[in-house]
């Protein structure tokens, strides 16, 4: 199913509620600027390509709300709305990438009159969406000449179709290898506290019918010893200009142990994803969440301390002397 659906004939946007995963499969509707925001904010839709599509979308609807007719009104009033959806996370680029993107088609057809402006920004959202489909095919063929039938290959966190469109990056030269016939056998970390791992890379893979093996996360240096791993394939949510990387907290660990035994470490994702404008992974702002994702969430009763202190941030930087090769479309 399309993790994000924009219906022409209703003129709404549904996206899958990522937060009901695995358990229940279920469209919400995204139709108020504050339902956007607490979608991407509250992860109901999550992966860096899937915000910057579910971003486009938004953008579009809101336009259809603005009453201004006049096109630089029209403009400044989709800049505040972009700005809002912008604040609801920092670290994915995608998101504002995208925001910026259907802000400058605004801008430059300001001329237009509000019913042909906004048709432009429908175009504009949905060349977002199938630029997106045509990287993650191409990024699946690229990654899948970088393994071998058989093969052993770790992931962590989540960037498969859910977190993209169909292929997804770092799952899409899995799955496809799958399509052809090929055979892996996957380890998925868990990725604590959010569980993407578990609750939704295990799911995908699973689903389509690939030999998948859920480890919690202090486990990938015991598969890793043991020979089990041959490559490991990660996405990311930014991309700095000297190659340094972020994704879902822990995946540096995974790249230390992976240099440490010597496995190739592949990172994944479309060139949306690199910012020129962070020179390191020092200049990436990483995102701090709420601390009842470690302490109370997921469990019946909190499994801390009430008043314990905890530190959450979301994402981790790989410096680029771990990683093997970055893979784009």
């Amino acid at each position: 199913m399309d993790n994000i659906r924009y219906d022409e004939r209703e003129k709404k946007l549904y996206v899958v509620d990522q937060t009901l995963l695995p358990n229940e499969e279920k469209e919400i509707l995204l139709d108020t600027a504050e339902e956007m925001y607490d979608a991407i904010k509250l992860l109901k839709v999550r992966g860096a390509p899937a915000i910057g599509i579910c971003a486009g979308y938004c953008l579009y609807v809101l336009s259809l709300q603005i009453k201004a007719e006049n096109g630089d009104a029209f403009c400044e009033e989709l800049k505040k709305k972009a700005d809002y959806l912008n604040s609801s996370r920092p670290t994915a680029v995608n998101l504002s990438w995208a925001l910026k993107r259907m802000v400058a088609v605004a801008e430059k057809n300001s001329a237009l009159s509000g019913e042909a402006l906004r048709a432009r920004l429908l175009e504009e959202a949905r060349a977002i969406h199938n630029e997106d489909i045509e990287m993650c095919r191409s990024i699946s063929e690229l990654g899948l000449s970088l393994v071998k039938d058989g093969y052993g290959i770790l992931t962590h966190c989540n960037a498969g179709p859910l977190a993209t469109s169909r292929y997804g990056t770092a799952l899409g030269p899995i799955l496809l290898g799958t399509e052809r016939g090929m055979k892996f056998k996957v380890f998925a970390d868990e990725t604590r506290p959010l569980l993407q791992g578990a609750r939704l890379t295990s799911y995908e893979l699973f689903k389509a019918g690939v030999d998948v093996t859920l480890i919690c996360d202090n486990m990938a240096n015991t598969v890793m010893r043991n020979g089990w791993v041959q490559a490991v394939f990660v996405g990311c949510d930014r991309i700095a200009a000297n190659g340094d990387t972020a994704n879902k907290i822990g995946t540096c660990g995974v790249a230390v142990l992976a240099k440490h035994y010597g496995i190739p470490f592949y990172v994944l994702g479309p060139t949306s994803t690199i910012d020129m404008n962070s020179k390191t992974g020092a200049d990436i702002k990483i995102e701090e969440r709420d601390p009842d994702e470690i302490k109370t969430m997921f469990y019946a009763k909190p499994m801390a301390p009430l008043g314990v202190k905890c530190f959450n941030p979301a994402f981790d930087v790989t410096d680029n002397n771990l990683i093997t090769a970055i893979v784009t479309e």
